[in-house]
């Protein structure tokens, strides 16, 4: 069973374009977990919980590979994880819901969107009242804007706001009184070397690429966004997947120090944010991480983990 799990796996990317792999890129399986941290950059594992918080088991409503991509928020006493639940029969990427009273102890609900093509990296957000979700579908070449009918279960597409190109993670947010967006796409066949960069004055509008972009050029440790960009009082912060010499190693961090119609300008933080560990439910790449502040100095993150099942 577990040969023709990883073989899976391996048609998996394949199929749906993540196929910047290295030669030796490890295979396992991802999971779901939660960190803590005095910052955004500054994140680990509590002792107070066991990760991963959610895996392929906890799936109750189809045969699952893994899960993975996950992003969250807090409505009210209770948080809402979305997430890619893997479909083991037709090794499609579908988008799961979990819930949680405490950001600690989650319980899995169900699948909650589906398409014809792969779904990934789900990107939730709040604008006024109005919950919406970006998830990668660059299967089919486009970045989808999907709007919730009735938070968190049902969503219908609203616009497609990008066509013609394999974007991948596409990461929106609003500074300034403008909206923008981070997605990859290929340098090479074979890596998301190029962050390219929009903007608009609406999130239903048109979208511009920036003059400077792509931001990053021809470089798959710092392009690939890899969570939630973070519009902090005095700084803003973008993450960046380290995608070679394999997929999914770990999450490196950028403050934006400039960010106008015109400019653009990033400085890295010092070090990585997660990573691999070595042994778990981590051992071999973490590439997704979502923080959200709890208080002064206090801050709790959904990340995802690729390692073996025991």
């Amino acid at each position: 069973m577990f040969l023709i799990f990883i073989k899976k796996i391996k048609n998996f990317f394949k199929k749906n374009g993540a196929d910047n792999l290295g030669t030796d890129a490890p295979v396992g399986r991802w999971a779901v977990g939660i960190y803590t941290g005095i910052s955004p950059f500054d994140l680990s594992s509590p002792a107070s919980i066991t990760n991963p918080v959610l895996t392929a088991d906890d799936v109750t409503d189809m045969a699952a590979g893994f899960v993975a991509d996950p992003f969250m928020l807090r409505e009210d006493s209770t948080w809402y994880m979305f997430f890619e639940v893997l479909n083991s029969r037709d090794n499609l990427g579908n988008i799961g819901l979990a819930v949680s009273k405490d950001g600690f102890h989650w319980q899995y609900e169900k699948i909650v969107l589906s398409e014809a093509f792969s779904l990934s990296y789900p990107y939730i957000f709040k604008s006024g009242k109005e919950y919406y979700l970006i998830p990668e579908s660059n299967s089919v070449k486009s970045v989808r804007l999907y709007k919730a009918t009735d938070f968190p279960a049902k969503w219908r597409l609203k616009k497609t706001l990008l066509t013609g190109q394999r974007f991948s993670d596409a990461s929106v947010f609003h500074c300034n009184e403008q909206w923008w967006m981070f997605t990859a796409t290929r340098s090479r066949p074979q890596n998301n070397g190029k962050l390219r960069l929009y903007y608009a004055d609406k999130l239903e509008g048109r979208w511009t690429e920036h003059p400077k972009s792509p931001v990053v050029k021809y470089n798959p440790h710092i392009a690939r966004p890899g969570g939630r960009v973070l519009v902090l009082r005095d700084e803003i912060i973008r993450y960046a997947q380290d995608d070679f010499p394999d997929y999914g190693k770990q999450v490196r961090a950028f403050r934006i120090t400039k960010l106008t119609r015109n400019d653009y300008e990033e400085i890295p933080h010092n070090c990585p944010i997660i990573g691999a560990s070595g042994t778990g439910w981590n051992q071999f790449g973490m590439h997704t991480v979502d923080p959200h502040p709890l208080g002064e100095n206090e801050w709790i993150a959904c990340v995802d983990g690729l390692g073996i099942d025991d």
